[in-house]
């Protein structure tokens, strides 16, 4: 039978264990102080990273856990997922919400709970096909920055004893309006680091996380459907286990204003078609290359009759957004590269400059108002902002692609 946990540790991230377990055993005291008996809101907590967070969190017993996700079906899950695992620590107060955290009944019930002790928020658009037009572009953005301020507006009024909001490697020089999100947001939360401690992580990709291409890549085989991968964009991967325990040692251990990361070296970085053609072998098939997307479609259908030849189209990048490599430090940053043994953090940041991040704002508020408004101008608006925001826009989408 196929193991996708053995599979992403020997073809993927290519390690037995989590890089991070001897991290959390070194600090198993502080964190167990720090994590017992509080209350925890976790936003965003049915997606891959937030769910994974909570099951790093759960060992050190909090006395509550609020989860709160747009999806109710992946909540639904999440809980038979926890009820389910052996030896799994859940708070009697626990209690799954499907609300959207910038609506009027989170406040309330936020509110009405006195706020909590430690926030994760997990609630983002993380995918660079979330800039198609001008209407997903100002989903993103509102998400990702305009409603992660009314959420930190909110809490300023119930401090928490920690807060940490997941960025991404594509905040270090972003090339896409995803990452170019993130960097900003990762400036609007140190904005508040004078009313409590806020903490951020850049990391890789999430292995086989919702939505992403390998998932993609399992859905088209249960379906017998081709494969489609680009082979030059190289990336960084940790497993789901992985991502949760990043963002736990980064929410309770890190500094304020810190950004953590993974140790990883450029070696590690791998391709999506060479996932893709792993994959394949580790279910039994042979890998068949074709020269477009149609032709491995129409080769699919051999599949049906049994035959171990699997059509794939692998091919270069050619879409918007692309970065063909991964960094998580800039030029301008340092990094703490001692006080753990699997991550780096980035230290000094300084509280960011207030007023330029109220006139962003209320540049990107009124271009929203407007009627019409072109990407072009969002583009021009977050590159006043972050000078260094250099967008590949090709005219492509990854919608446009298997």
């Amino acid at each position: 039978m196929f193991n996708l946990d053995l599979f992403i540790a020997e073809h993927v991230i290519k390690r037995p264990s989590s890089m991070f377990v001897p991290d959390i055993q070194a600090n198993k005291s502080e964190l167990t102080e720090k994590i017992e008996g509080k209350s925890v809101l976790v936003i965003g907590g049915a997606g891959s990273i937030g769910s994974s967070f909570i099951k790093a969190l759960l060992p050190f017993k909090p006395a509550a856990l609020v989860v709160v996700d747009t999806n109710e079906n992946a909540l639904a899950e999440l809980t038979r997922d926890l009820r389910s695992t052996k030896g799994m620590y859940v708070p009697d107060d626990y209690i799954p919400y499907p609300m959207d955290f910038a609506s009027p009944v989170f406040e309330k019930m936020l509110r009405e709970r006195g706020g909590f002790d430690i926030v994760g928020n997990f609630s983002a658009h993380k995918h660079v096909r979330s800039e198609k037009d001008i209407y997903s572009v100002e989903a993103l953005l509102r998400n990702n920055v305009l409603n992660a301020k009314k959420l930190l507006d909110l809490l300023a009024e119930y401090p928490p004893e920690e807060y940490f909001c997941v960025s991404t490697d594509k905040a270090a020089n972003p090339v896409n309006i995803m990452g170019a999100s993130k960097r900003i947001m990762e400036d609007v939360i140190f904005s508040y680091s004078d009313r409590f401690p806020v903490k951020t992580a850049r990391f890789a990709n999430v292995a086989f996380s919702n939505g992403s291409l390998p998932a993609g890549f399992l859905n088209r085989i249960q379906k017998l459907q081709p494969l489609s991968a680009p082979s030059d964009v190289r990336r960084f991967f940790v497993s789901p286990e992985e991502s949760g325990q990043i963002c736990l040692l980064s929410c309770i251990l890190g500094e304020n204003r810190a950004i953590f990361f993974p140790k990883l070296e450029e070696a590690q970085m791998m391709t999506f078609d060479a996932i893709g053609t792993e994959l394949l072998k580790a279910q039994g098939y042979q890998v068949l290359e074709c020269e477009s997307d149609e032709e491995a479609i129409d080769k699919a259908e051999a599949l049906k009759q049994g035959s171990s030849l699997y059509p794939v189209h692998y091919s270069g990048s050619d879409t918007s957004g692309e970065k063909p490599f991964e960094e998580f430090v800039t030029d301008t940053e340092t990094a703490d590269m001692q006080r753990f043994g699997s991550l780096g953090v980035i230290t000094g940041k300084a509280i960011p400059d207030k007023e330029r991040i109220a006139v962003l704002f209320e540049q990107l508020g009124a271009a929203f108002e407007k009627e019409k408004t072109e990407k072009e101008e969002i583009v021009q608006i977050i590159k006043s902002y972050l000078p260094n925001f250099d967008h590949i826009e090709t005219g492509k989408s990854l919608d446009s692609k298997m």
